[in-house]
C-alpha cells in the first residue's frame, strides 16, 4: 500500500492538522511502508539510513493509536543516548499536542525523583534510554502492563553501546500481546537474532535512498600531520567559511582543546560531548538548530540520528575509528536533498581507517592540497565579517503549530491538591471554550501549565483573572516557552 498523502491513512483531523503545520508534505518512502503497517499493528523492521523521516513514520501512527482516557503507558520508545530520546520526544510531542498526548523522557544523569512525578501523572509515551527505564522498571515506578506499541530505534547502535541484554530485560516486563518497532540504518546477525526472539511474523522493510548522503556530499580529505591540524583547520574554515559547520574528535578531551583554540580565535563556536552535565548538552543542541552559534565541536555524541537543519560543512577533525560513524558524521550535511560538504584530516598512521571507509562507500574520497597562504589571505576579510555577523535565527521546529496555542501557568499544584479536572471544569464554564480546545495540562508542586488551543489562549487568560479555580482567584500569566 503506497500512498502519496497522508489524507489517504486515515487519520484523525487533529493529526493531520498537525501533520500540515509541521509542513509534512507527502510521506518519504519510510512513511509510505511503515504508517500502514503500524496502523494494521504489525510487527515490522525497517533497515533505513538516516534522514529517512522514520521518527515520523512509527511517531505519527502510535499518536493515532493511543487512546487518551488510558492513564499507564501506552507505548514505549528505546533510545541510544539522551539526545536522541529528547528529539523523539520533541517529535512526538509536537505530532501529538492536538490529541493532548503526554510524552515523557527517561534518560541517565537527572534526577530520579523528577522523573518519577512525571511518570505519575497521566503519560501516553515514554521515550527513554535502557539503563534509566530498567531503574524505573525495578522501583516500580514505570508501570509497563499497558504498553501495546514498543520501538528500538537506532538498533545496530543499541548494539555497539552494548544495550542488547538491557533491551531484552526490559521486553520481558512488557505485556506478549503487542505491536514491535524495529529500526536500525544496517541489520548484523545480533540484530536479527534479536528480532527473531522478541517479534511475531515481522515485515521486512528496507529503504533505499534514491539519493543516498553520500551522493549528495562533496567529501574530500587531507594527509595532515597531527601537529599541523589545528592551522589546517583555521585555514579551510577561512577559505569555506560556513555558515553552519560541525567539527568531529574522537574523544572529549579533543573536542575541548579544539574549542579552546577556536574561543582564543573569537570563533562563534560551541562545543558537545559526554561528560558536559545534560541540562549543558540539551541547551548547546537547541541552540545550535536554532543557528544561534557557527561551529560545533562535538564527539560522536553529535553523529548519530539529530536532525538539525542546513549545516553546510562537516569537518572530521579526527577520522573516525569505524566506517559506520563515519557515514554518520557527515550525514549531518546534505539532508532533505540538500548539497553538502565533508572534510576528513587523515595522519599517516590512519591509513587502515580510511582503507575501511573506502570501501564501505564504494568510493575513494578525494585528496586535496591545502590551501595557498594567498587564497587564505583573500579570505580572511570575509571569514571575519560573517563571524563578526550575528547568524539568522532558524525557525524551531512546531513554530507554525505554536500560532495557535498558547501555554499558560497557574500559580497552584499539587500541594494545594489541583487536579486536572479542576482545571477543565473552570475553563469548560468560560463561554467560548469547550474541552476541545484544552491541550496538555502539567501539574508540578506549586505550579500548573496548560495549553490553550484553537487561537483561544488570549480568551482564557483574560477570563482567568476573575474566574476562580477550585474556589479561589489564581495568578495566571502567559508561560515562558
Amino acid at each position: 500500500m503506497i500512498n502519496g498523502n497522508f489524507n489517504e491513512y486515515q487519520l484523525s483531523g487533529e493529526l493531520l492538522k498537525e501533520i500540515s503545520l509541521l509542513n509534512f508534505v507527502s510521506p518519504t518512502e519510510a512513511q509510505k511502508m511503515v504508517i500502514p503497517a503500524v496502523l494494521a499493528k504489525k510487527d515490522i523492521i525497517v533497515k533505513s539510513q538516516t534522514g529517512s523521516g522514520k521518527t515520523a513514520a512509527f511517531a505519527i501512527p502510535i499518536c493515532e493509536l493511543v487512546e487518551w482516557e488510558e492513564n499507564k503507558p501506552q507505548a514505549l520508545v528505546l533510545a541510544p543516548t539522551r539526545e536522541l530520546a529528547v528529539q523523539v520526544r520533541e517529535d512526538m510531542f509536537h505530532l501529538g499536542r492536538f490529541k493532548r498526548l503526554k510524552i515523557a523522557t527517561i534518560y541517565g544523569k537527572y534526577p530520579f525523583h523528577v522523573q518519577e512525578k512525571e511518570l505519575k501523572q497521566k503519560t501516553h509515551v515514554v521515550v527513554g534510554t535502557p539503563g534509566r527505564l530498567i531503574d524505573h522498571i525495578e522501583r516500580g515506578t514505570l508501570d509497563t502492563s499497558e504498553i501495546h506499541y514498543l520501538v528500538i530505534d537506532e538498533a545496530d547502535e543499541m548494539l555497539n553501546m552494548g544495550f542488547i541484554e538491557q533491551i531484552e530485560t526490559i521486553i520481558t516486563s512488557l505485556p506478549q500481546e503487542r505491536v514491535t518497532i524495529l529500526l536500525s540504518a544496517t541489520m548484523p546477525q545480533d540484530i536479527h537474532v534479536l528480532c527473531s526472539k522478541i517479534m511475531k511474523n515481522p515485515t521486512r522493510v528496507e529503504i533505499e535512498d534514491k539519493n543516498p548522503a553520500v551522493d549528495r556530499i562533496d567529501q574530500e580529505r587531507y594527509l595532515i600531520d597531527p601537529s599541523d591540524k589545528m592551522q589546517l583547520l583555521r585555514d579551510l574554515t577561512m577559505v569555506e567559511n560556513p555558515d553552519s559547520c560541525m567539527i568531529f574528535c574522537n574523544t572529549k578531551q579533543t573536542v575541548d582543546e579544539v574549542f579552546a583554540e577556536l574561543l582564543k580565535l573569537n570563533y562563534s563556536c560551541e562545543k558537545l560531548h559526554g561528560g558536559m552535565e545534560q541540562r549543558d548538552r540539551l541547551g548547546v543542541m537547541n541552540q545550535f538548530k536554532q543557528g544561534l552559534f557557527r561551529y560545533l565541536c562535538a564527539t560522536d555524541v553529535a553523529a548519530r540520528g539529530l536532525d538539525i537543519e542546513d549545516i553546510t560543512l562537516v569537518i572530521n577533525y579526527d577520522i573516525p575509528y569505524d566506517r559506520e560513524s563515519y557515514v554518520h558524521r557527515i550525514g549531518r550535511t546534505g539532508r532533505v536533498n540538500k548539497l553538502g560538504k565533508a572534510i576528513t584530516f587523515v595522519t599517516k598512521n590512519e591509513t587502515k581507517f580510511l582503507k575501511d571507509i573506502h570501501d564501505y562507500i564504494g568510493n575513494e574520497i578525494t585528496l586535496k592540497e591545502r590551501p595557498h597562504e594567498e587564497t587564505v589571505h583573500q579570505s580572511k576579510q570575509d571569514f571575519k565579517v560573517k563571524n563578526n555577523t550575528l547568524p539568522e535565527i532558524k525557525e524551531t521546529k512546531g513554530a507554525l503549530l505554536s500560532t495557535e496555542i498558547m501555554k499558560i501557568h497557574v500559580n497552584a499544584g499539587k500541594k494545594t491538591k489541583m487536579r486536572a479536572v479542576d482545571i477543565v471544569g473552570t475553563l469548560c464554564s468560560i463561554q467560548g471554550i469547550t474541552a476541545a480546545d484544552i491541550g496538555i495540562i502539567n501539574i508540578l508542586d506549586v505550579s500548573t501549565f496548560v495549553e490553550i488551543l484553537n487561537d483561544k489562549g488570549e480568551l482564557a487568560l483574560r477570563e482567568l483573572q476573575i474566574t476562580p479555580i477550585k474556589g479561589r482567584l489564581r495568578k495566571v500569566s502567559k508561560a515562558d516557552r
